[in-house]
Formats: structure tokens, C-alpha cells, sequence
């Protein structure tokens, strides 16, 4: 028996059931996120048998870090530089895997699967990330809800931790059940049907691209959403507030800044910011000013905007890229995740949008003065075009206009390709929604909708791409299609381009 786990379960759970979401997400404007930085990385160096490695290899003393200056000249730790350099034991504490009481598995972007080891004190940290939400956006407290977990179960991170952090929630009073189908859409319909009418209000958690296939195919099988007082809670991948309005109308949604909202969250650390309702305003104001989007995080893109509670996750950046500490089963210090993005203070946003004449009010509510941090993705999911970067999230708004979000599932490939004349164009192919046809008035329809997002959203598309060559080119796929959107694997935007 480890006497020293019962007592760390016990304060943890404790402080969760007991303290309040208001003075925990306050904490930070009365004590020094730096000086718990600082404590965290002289606990992590006299504890962790691979930081310990990490630091002599770098020929650093960690007597000699002491103050937050010393903090910031550390080297940056990765999986290649460190994950990958030791064993599992020996990056838990005291080199004792058994210190931790569960182990999750992420793929990667390797395909090879890596190892996450994590307790519950961990968990009940990042509940604090779901409770801001059910709380604060969907008055989960207040209002009976059936949490319909869609994300997959298994070993995998998603479907398990989302799982037992919900169940948390339950136990700390919210009026919240449980019920967990994975991805299995037969199953998400018939508990939706048999169990949503029993609460006041039924939450989808998933993936967003597999909960906007699952509502349409409800929709089609004649699934009434917009009785069972839908909300989404998605992670994982970012999305156009053009794909949150559309898919928001098609259950039934009422309040934008309140139906939905997306955590920013890794495999490495669990959940590290999610939106709020003041984020989520925010962001489409600036999804409507372009040009304040591209000053505010200098790219013709939109990126996911989340706030995050510095105690509990540590940002800085470097680059254009984040990196983070935190407190887990594996604890990192200083984790570069190559996400690129930037960090923005409460103070310091609330200063720029009154620069561009708005007020993030919403329905006089107060809101938590917590920093902002924005993330794109991995940067090397972009196309270079005439030397314009092209996203997909540009070509995602060009699908969800009109008709057109009636005629496509959302996924798409794109890459700069050349034809016979070695001439560069613009390719597009559009995976069709299941019983739409192909045809040329669509290709037509999609690819000008596309060129005019472009041209709107992107300042370097408008700019450095040639008139004749803006105009892409479209090709329309069916649903599933083997070559470009083959079932049961995650889904690339971009591919490489062909010579």
C-alpha cells in the first residue's frame, strides 16, 4: 500500500469537490504563476530520474535556478531530445511508474504510439478545464444534462479522460449523466433517442469534423435535434465560425457563444485552455475583421483562441511557436508541442479590440480575466502557392457558403500541383456528402466560392498569386473515397506537392 497516493487522491479530490470555480480561476490574480513555475521545476529536478539526466547532460545545476530569469534560459525539452531519450519509469517521479494509475496512448504524428502515463490528481486538475465550460457556457449546474461521450474508447486519450473528468463533475453536484457510445453514430443515435427527453439538455463530445458527420446523418435518418436542447464540447482540431454557425443551426442551437465550445488539448499534458463565451465573441468579431485578425496574430488565418489559467498550465513562446510547463504524471518543463501561436494577456486584448471600436460584452455577464492563448496548428500543414501561404481553414470557409454546405461533408485535399506545361494551379479535391452527385455546375460553384474566401481571408493569396491563377481547381469525390478519403484513419488537409 502507498499510503502517500491515498493522501494526494484524497487532497486533490477534496480541493475539487470544495473549492469553487470562481476562486479557482482567481487564484492566478493573487499568486505568482512564475514562482509556481520555479517550485514546480525544483520538485520535477529532485524527483524525476530523467530530468535529473536532462539537466547533467546539459551540464546545468539546478541549485543554479533561481529566479525566473535562470527559468527562461533552460533548454526546451521534446519528445525527440526527451520523451524518446528515456524510459517510461524513468520519466514519472522517482522512476516509479506505479506512482501513476493509468496509461493512455497517443499515435502521433509519427503513427507510433506513445505512452502517457497519469494519476488521478492529474485529471482532476484538467476537470477545472470542463467544468469552465458546462458551467460557465452550458449551465450544466443549474440544468440536468446527459453528457453523450463520441470521442473513441479504448487506450486512446480522448474517450477515457473525457470520461472520468465529466464523472467528476457529477460528483462534485452538477446534474450531470454519463453515457459513452465512442463513435459508434448507431449507438449516439439511440441513446440520444431513448435517454435525451429524460434531461433538460443533451451535450455531444467529440471530435468536430465526426460530430458534424453524425448530426447530418441523424438529420438524414430523422434525427429531431433541436428537441433535446443540443450542446457541443469538441477538441482536437480547428474550425471556421462559419462550420460552429452552420452546424449549430442544424441542431437547433440559440445562443452562438454559449451552444459550443472547443478545448485546446494534447496527449502530452491533457487539456491546456478552452474557449469561453467572452473567447468565442471574440473570435467572431475578428472571423467578420480580417484585417484586425491579421494584425491581432500576424497570418490570414484564424486560429483557435482559448484562455488558460497560468497556474495550472505555464505558457511562453519562442518563434511563433508554444511551449508549456505543467504538472502530470509525466511532468514537462518548458515542452515545445511545435503548435504555432502566440499568448495574449486579458488587459492587453480587451486594449486592442476597443483600438477597433469593440466591446466584448456579452448579456452584461462578467467574465474570468484569464491570458489568451491562440494556436494555428502545426505549421507545416500549409501550401505554399506563388509563394502565398494557402490554409485549409481558408479553403474550409469557401465550403460552407450557400448551397455549398449542403453539397460537401467538409473534407477536402489541397495541394499546388503542376500540368503538363509545368504550369502551377491551385487543387482541390472535395469529398461529396453521401447521395450528392458530381457535377461541373458544382465544381464551378465550390471552386469560385473558394477563390472568393481566399481572396477575402488571405492577403498573400490576394497579392502574390496572379489573377489567371486564382481560380482553383476543384475535383468532387464520393463519400469515402479510397484514395483521398479512405474510412477508419484521421483525415490530412494537405499533401505534399507532386514534381
Amino acid at each position: 500500500m502507498k499510503l502517500e497516493q491515498r493522501q494526494k487522491s484524497l487532497k486533490a479530490f477534496q480541493d475539487f469537490l470544495t473549492i469553487s470555480l470562481e476562486t479557482k480561476l482567481e487564484q492566478h490574480l493573487h499568486a505568482s504563476p512564475q514562482a509556481k513555475v520555479l517550485e514546480l521545476f525544483q520538485e520535477v529536478a529532485a524527483t524525476v530520474p530523467a530530468y535529473k539526466a536532462f539537466l547533467a547532460a546539459n551540464n546545468i545545476n539546478p541549485a543554479s535556478i533561481q529566479t525566473y530569469a535562470d527559468f527562461q534560459k533552460l533548454p526546451l525539452i521534446n519528445k525527440e531530445n526527451y520523451l524518446q531519450q528515456h524510459s517510461l519509469t524513468d520519466l514519472c517521479r522517482y522512476g516509479q511508474l506505479s506512482m501513476c494509475d493509468a496509461i493512455a496512448v497517443s499515435s502521433g504524428s509519427t503513427g507510433k504510439p506513445t505512452f502517457w502515463s497519469r494519476f488521478i490528481a492529474d485529471e482532476l486538475q484538467v476537470a477545472t478545464r470542463f467544468e469552465q465550460i458546462f458551467k460557465d457556457s452550458f449551465e450544466a449546474d443549474n440544468k440536468t444534462t446527459l453528457a453523450v461521450i463520441c470521442f473513441t474508447l479504448g487506450t486512446w486519450v480522448g474517450g477515457i479522460y473525457t470520461t472520468n473528468c465529466c464523472r467528476y463533475l457529477a460528483s462534485k453536484g452538477y446534474p450531470i449523466t454519463v453515457v459513452t457510445p465512442g463513435n459508434n453514430q448507431t449507438e449516439i443515435f439511440r441513446v440520444v433517442k431513448e435517454l435525451g427527453g429524460m434531461y433538460e439538455q443533451v451535450v455531444l463530445l467529440g471530435y468536430p469534423p465526426f460530430l458534424k458527420d453524425a448530426i447530418d446523418n441523424g438529420i438524414r435518418q430523422g434525427m429531431e435535434w433541436q428537441k433535446y436542447a443540443i450542446k457541443l464540447l469538441m477538441a482536437g482540431e480547428v474550425f471556421s465560425e462559419e462550420w460552429r454557425a452552420l452546424v449549430g443551426e442544424r441542431v437547433g442551437g440559440k445562443n452562438i457563444c454559449y451552444d459550443s465550445a472547443s478545448l485546446y488539448g494534447t496527449a502530452d499534458a491533457g487539456v491546456l485552455g478552452n474557449e469561453t463565451p467572452i473567447s468565442i465573441c471574440i473570435r467572431r468579431f475578428l472571423a467578420s475583421h480580417p484585417d484586425a485578425a491579421k494584425e491581432l496574430f500576424g497570418e490570414s488565418r484564424l486560429p483557435t483562441l482559448v484562455q488558460y489559467d497560468p497556474l495550472h498550465r505555464f505558457f511562453e513562446t519562442i518563434d511563433g511557436t508554444l511551449f508549456f510547463s505543467g504538472d502530470n504524471g509525466i511532468p514537462l518543463l518548458r515542452y515545445h508541442i511545435a503548435d504555432t501561436g502566440g499568448i495574449i494577456t486579458y488587459e492587453a486584448m480587451l486594449e486592442f479590440l476597443s483600438k477597433w471600436g469593440f466591446n466584448p460584452q456579452l448579456e452584461g455577464k462578467e467574465y474570468h480575466q484569464l491570458p489568451f492563448v491562440y494556436v494555428f496548428g502545426r505549421s507545416n500543414f500549409t501550401v505554399s502557392y506563388f509563394g502565398a501561404n494557402i490554409y485549409p481553414e481558408n479553403v474550409t470557409v469557401g465550403l460552407e457558403q450557400g448551397k455549398i454546405k449542403e453539397w460537401v461533408t467538409g473534407k477536402f485535399v489541397l495541394q499546388s500541383l503542376e500540368d503538363a506545361d509545368k504550369n502551377r494551379y491551385l487543387s482541390i479535391v472535395v469529398e461529396l456528402a453521401p447521395g450528392i452527385e458530381g457535377s461541373l455546375e458544382k465544381e464551378n460553384a465550390i471552386a469560385l466560392s473558394i477563390k472568393s474566401q481566399l481572396l477575402r481571408l488571405n492577403s498573400e493569396f490576394a497579392n502574390y498569386v496572379p489573377q489567371p491563377y486564382q481560380m482553383p481547381q476543384v475535383t468532387l469525390k464520393l463519400t469515402a473515397d479510397p484514395e483521398y478519403f479512405p474510412l477508419g484513419v484521421k483525415h490530412r488537409y494537405t499533401r505534399k506537392a507532386e514534381k
